[in-house]
């Protein structure tokens, strides 16, 4: 058993919706301001009973169902979050609990910000290559509404909150084929730029160097996309979808271009749902598998950066 793919995917938001104008009451800006600088419309705000293992819980369940298995079908449990609020037990054991998990699971969490779906899908895809795990949930959840600082626009318009999940399973070699189900990663830091995206103090503030983190995305970031391209045998003009990190929609839509995926479809989810740092990328993946845009074993490109300065990418097959 020498390949993996993802089996299902599932997504999860809180019901209260934020929207531009009701900021505006919160804090000096309007909708021509916030849409004009981030393209972001609404986003999805959790309540203080709505912890980050509830979030992701949710979009674990829809994933589990989605795939057809039960939780204890599950050995391993990862989730991506820096926004746990307390440090054991960890936030993928509480979503055992909450499943219910009786398999006794390893359960781990991992804190690269933005970053953290595609470097736990990796490390997944690792752990289940090498025997560790026949069928891993992997999860990124962020409630970012909690490290928010509500008096400053610049960041305050940003974060949502939400989660997205997706189960890997091994595959045989004659499943698995000539293009892997998950592809290898590309994965690396800018140590020299780790405060350009900041989640600390106590308690903790979201913070960033907006400039900084634009510039190095849009022109460091396309180079390093077409390599995970590259090492997964995909051109960028075969790829069905690029889902990046969901930070800003002007960063999103020149990266795309610059990478060369030509013909695909580029995910734009940060327009409704904000921010949402680990939850981001599979939150906008799933939701274009639910809704039939990318259809199932078709190439997709994810690629996550932020917080760090990390970054983490690879292309999957559609579930």
């Amino acid at each position: 058993m020498t390949g993996t793919r993802i089996a299902a995917l599932g997504h999860y938001q809180p019901a209260k919706v934020l929207t531009n104008h009701d900021l505006a009451k919160l804090v000096d800006t309007d909708d021509a301001w916030i849409t004009s600088r981030v393209g972001i419309q609404t986003r999805h705000v959790a309540g203080p009973d709505e912890p980050v293992d509830e979030l992701a819980a949710h979009a674990a369940g829809k994933a589990l169902a989605a795939a057809g298995l039960t939780p204890d079908d599950i050995d391993l449990v990862l989730v991506a979050t820096s926004t746990a609020i307390d440090r054991s037990p960890n936030t993928a054991a509480r979503v055992a609990a909450r499943l219910g998990m009786t398999s006794s699971p390893a359960t781990m969490d991992l804190n690269v910000v933005c970053a953290g779906f595609t470097h736990a899908l990796a490390t997944a895809d690792h752990a289940v290559r090498a025997g560790g795990a026949r069928r891993a949930l992997v999860i990124g959840a962020d409630k970012m509404t909690d490290v928010c600082d509500w008096t400053d626009r610049t960041t305050c318009v940003l974060v949502g909150d939400g989660a997205g999940a997706a189960i890997v399973e091994a595959v045989d070699d004659a499943e698995a084929g000539d293009v892997p189900g998950i592809g290898p990663v590309l994965w690396g830091s800018v140590p020299e730029m780790g405060n350009a995206v900041r989640i600390e103090g106590s308690p903790p503030v979201f913070a960033q160097e907006g400039q900084s983190v634009y510039r190095w995305a849009t022109q460091q970031l396309p180079a390093l996309a077409r390599k995970a391209c590259e090492r997964s045998g995909i051109a960028p003009e075969e790829l069905a979808g690029v889902v990046l990190h969901q930070a800003n929609l002007r960063i999103i839509e020149p990266l795309a271009a610059k990478i060369g995926a030509v013909n695909a479809i580029v995910a734009r989810d940060v327009v409704d749902s904000g921010n949402t740092s680990a939850a981001s990328i599979p939150l906008a993946l799933a939701k274009l598998v639910e809704r039939g845009e990318l259809p199932s074993g078709s190439p997709v490109l994810l690629f996550g950066f932020g917080g760090n300065l990390s970054y983490a990418g690879q292309v999957v097959r559609v579930p």
